[in-house]
């Protein structure tokens, strides 16, 4: 165990570690609620983990990145590092092939998704209240289980308040006190002021959501509170302007749509898929929609007319889209581009 604080301790100390003496071992302390839909109440979810899938589902992972691309040029593209002279290699068409090989299997592992964790729960749980130790000092006093082996989640962490109450750390702490006994690389113990919301938006006017997004992963914990801000607030901005294509063949891509998908607003994603004529893209997209919402009238039309490709769109467009003149002009332009290919 280790301290933090001033001298006279030992009484703050015993109290805490015989509270440390009646925890059973292999019991999970804290955690979060899991991983969820990111919206509507306790019963709501409960109602819907029945019938919606959830994001490490296969299926759904599949169609993620399906939609995510595999574009090697965007995956590797230069980084700003120290400069080095570049290496040019003589290969063979088979040596080719196998290094092409090697490139992808590596940008699939870069693509790979952070996970989607709802918000975990505030821990407010008071141990003991010594009225005898009010006054007796006027700082806190934080108590934590150093031992190596043991999981973060489970480490015992524990704060004497100087009016004597004997409480679980809050999440902030926990997260502050394990950083400073085991750190981890690209995390610092006050989050930089790039999160903040004032600044969030200058760095969105540059164009940076994949930077910010990067930052957030190593900063916050999945479930916290300010992780989920981060990045609902990048999606929220991607889909306000319309730039989707930023986050286009990186890890952050797949999260966004599950995000977008939950709130149905999928209309603006939807456009861009069409014209850019990504249209495996936006099936995919509205079969994703189609899983979490299987009563919807666009699912139950697909499902009875056994509707595909452009036709799935146009069902899609009449029954669940609010932009159905974009969609329409969208679906125009692709038509009549792809009817001037064909009579070249």
């Amino acid at each position: 165990m280790a301290a933090l604080g001033v001298p006279r301790w030992r009484c703050l100390w015993r109290r805490a570690a015989a509270l440390l003496a009646l925890r059973r071992p292999g019991r999970a302390l804290l955690g979060s609620r899991g991983y969820g839909q990111d919206a509507g109440s306790e019963a709501d979810k409960e109602k819907s983990d029945v019938t919606k899938p959830c994001f490490t589902d296969e299926l759904v992972q599949s169609l993620l990145s399906k939609m995510t691309g595999l574009d090697l040029q965007k995956i590797f593209r230069p980084i700003k590092q120290e400069l080095k002279p570049p290496t040019y290699k003589l290969m063979t068409e088979k040596q080719l092939a196998e290094a092409t090989r090697k490139a992808i299997k590596e940008a699939k592992e870069l693509l790979k998704m952070p996970p989607v964790l709802s918000e975990r729960e505030p821990i407010d749980d008071v141990l003991a209240e010594d009225r005898i130790l009010e006054g007796t000092e006027t700082v806190k006093y934080v108590f934590t289980d150093i031992t190596y082996s043991t999981p973060h989640r489970e480490r015992f962490i524990v704060v004497r308040e100087p009016s004597g109450v004997l409480r679980k750390a809050t999440w902030e702490e926990r997260d502050r006190m394990i950083q400073v006994y085991f750190p981890r690389e690209g995390r610092k113990l006050v989050p930089p002021p790039i999160f903040k919301d004032e600044n969030l938006m200058t760095v969105f006017r540059e164009h940076r959501h994949e930077d910010v997004l990067n930052l957030c992963i190593a900063q916050f914990e999945p479930d916290s509170a300010n992780y989920i801000r981060v990045h609902h607030q990048t999606y929220e901005d991607i889909d306000k302007h319309a730039k989707y294509d930023l986050l286009r063949s990186t890890r952050h891509f797949g999260g966004m749509v599950w995000y977008l998908v939950n709130r149905k607003k999928t209309d603006g994603l939807l456009i861009d898929m069409i014209q850019r004529n990504l249209m495996d893209d936006a099936t995919c997209l509205i079969n994703l929609y189609h899983m979490l919402y299987p009563d919807c009238q666009s699912a139950k039309a697909a499902k009875e007319q056994e509707v595909h490709g452009i036709d799935l769109i146009k069902v899609f467009m009449k029954t669940e889209s609010k932009k159905v003149g974009y969609i329409e002009l969208a679906l125009q332009a692709y038509q009549e581009a792809l009817a001037s290919s064909a009579a070249l």
